[in-house]
Parts: C-alpha cells; sequence; structure tokens
C-alpha cells in the first residue's frame, strides 16, 4: 500500500539525497493508512500539506506537481 504526501510553499525536506517540496509528491510505502500518516510525520514533521492513503488520491492533480511522484522510503 502507498501514502501521498503533498507539500506547502514553505515546506521543503532534503531525505536520503531526494529533494521534496511543493512542486513533487512523496511516496510511502506502507502496509496501512495509520502506518502511511504515522511515516508522513516520521519522515517530515508537521511540515506537509496533506497526506492520502492510495485510495483517496487524485491522480488528476498531478499537474500540478511538475517534479512528480518521489520515493521516500
Amino acid at each position: 500500500m502507498k501514502t501521498y504526501v503533498t507539500f506547502g510553499q514553505a515546506h521543503a525536506h532534503r531525505i536520503n539525497g531526494q529533494t521534496f517540496d511543493k512542486d513533487s509528491v512523496a511516496v510511502i510505502e506502507c502496509s496501512n493508512a495509520t502506518e502511511g500518516r504515522k511515516l508522513a510525520f516520521d519522515f517530515f514533521g508537521d511540515k506537509f500539506c496533506f497526506e492520502y492513503h492510495e485510495n483517496r488520491f487524485d491522480f488528476k492533480s498531478m499537474e500540478y506537481f511538475p517534479r512528480g511522484l518521489i520515493k521516500a522510503n
């Protein structure tokens, strides 16, 4: 399963050589929605905009994230 995380204008993170920011969506591999949300906070603290479990993410919104999907784990 996956959780997708989006970021606000002032949210930028550098993790494992990857930059996560307003132009990208982080992809977190997880076993369920609860674990995905916990991992989002573990990785990004409270500096992200939204987190969506895979059955709730609208892939049509990807036009707003020109850097695309980036694996977080």
